[in-house]
């Protein structure tokens, strides 16, 4: 239903690992469920100004894509920074999405750092009831039919 994917996990490792670098790339963490006859996922993107989030769909795939620009120091006072700990520059993260899922009512909300998106289960996906057919038990053919529903 819902698949998730980092293309690019194996290339910076090799890449940490050839120039020894001990940072590591910026991360999207997320959080995905389901809950009844839909999918919710979270991503946590905190201090990140709402304007810089974008979301993108291409073939079931979503794209989320933000930005935490590099902090600049006023010019006029002498600013020392002590620690930069938050990740800054460009984020983003591909889910592909499974047939089963309503690609087309997405909701998104940001809130409090967290990136919510809701998705619908595809009516094809939902469970439904199916009529059954049956003849009566004296065997004619064309009479007496009866149907009956069962859960799909």
């Amino acid at each position: 239903m819902l698949m998730r994917t980092d293309p690019f996990r194996d290339l910076d490792r090799l890449t940490r690992q050839l120039l020894g670098t001990t940072s590591q790339p910026a991360v999207m963490p997320m959080d995905a469920w389901r809950e009844e006859e839909r999918f919710v996922v979270e991503f946590d993107l905190p201090g990140m100004n709402p304007d810089s989030l974008d979301l993108g769909l291409d073939r079931n795939v979503l794209t989320v894509h933000a930005e935490r620009p590099v902090r600049e120091g006023d010019k006029e006072m002498d600013e020392e920074m002590i620690a930069a700990e938050h990740p800054r520059g460009v984020f983003s993260r591909q889910l592909f999405l499974g047939e089963n899922l309503d690609t087309d009512h997405i909701k998104a909300r940001y809130d409090a750092g967290v990136l919510k998106l809701t998705i619908l289960l595809a009516e094809q996906a939902k469970p439904r009831k199916i009529a059954i057919n049956s003849a009566h038990s004296d065997g004619e053919v064309g009479r007496g039919h009866e149907s009956r529903q069962i859960d799909a």
